[in-house]
């Protein structure tokens, strides 16, 4: 019988210690810092899909191009904004106007290489890849 109690009292330990790793490492903790930083970092989250920003134009003049789509795919810019496009995949993408409207056009743009166009009529221009016509994007160009 005395020699089951070290092995007892080791088995007790090691079950403690696996549940004090595990309740750390996954955050559920009573330490009210701790839930407090996780909950405010989580009102900064969207409440809904439709305050989600991928679905929404963004005002910016730069997009990446990354995992086969661009991002954001709409935005909005003054007329007269110059818009820079880079290439942050392995494969080479292009930024092609879809609709005959004086829209970008660039070659083929390898990893890290950019394409910059300036927006001087106000409008709608739709363009793609023409490597890959699935990717597309819209810069709405206000006065």
């Amino acid at each position: 019988m005395k020699k089951l109690v070290p092995i007892a009292v080791v088995v007790i330990v090691l079950i403690g210690g696996a549940a004090y790793y595990f309740v750390t490492k996954n955050g559920s903790t009573t330490d009210n810092k701790n839930t407090t930083s996780r909950t405010s970092s989580m009102d900064n989250m969207p409440k809904n899909s439709e305050d989600s920003s991928s679905s929404k134009s963004q005002a910016t003049d730069k997009v990446s191009i990354d995992n086969f789509a661009f991002n954001p795919a709409s935005i909005t810019v003054k007329k007269g904004t110059t818009v820079t496009w880079t290439n942050m995949d392995t494969a080479a993408h292009t930024v092609t106007e879809t609709d005959s409207q004086d829209g970008p056009k660039s070659d083929n743009l390898a990893k890290g290489a950019s394409y910059t166009f300036t927006f001087n009529t106000a409008g709608t221009f739709k363009y793609h890849c023409a490597i890959h016509p699935s990717m597309t994007g819209t810069v709405t160009v206000t006065e």
